[in-house]
């Protein structure tokens, strides 16, 4: 089991949608728990190089929203 909660990712994609009727199976939610995992361990590591690129042990927020700008870009 990842770490994400997979009731968690229900609401993601029932609030996303804006319908409360709306169904969400399991394993769709289960698929975006994944897909979030396996976003955040990749933002991970490129901030943990940017901190230590900066000489610090501590992984910031400004090293997360630096590498999500570096994505977009």
């Amino acid at each position: 089991m990842g770490e994400i909660p997979i009731a968690a990712c229900d609401r993601i994609i029932r609030k996303a949608n804006s319908q409360d009727e709306l169904r969400v199976g399991n394993d769709a939610a289960a698929e975006l728990a994944e897909v979030l995992e396996w976003i955040g361990r990749d933002i991970s590591a490129e901030a943990g190089k940017l901190a230590q690129h900066a000489g610090r042990k501590t992984v910031k927020a400004k090293d997360i929203k630096l590498v999500n700008i570096k994505q977009v870009i």
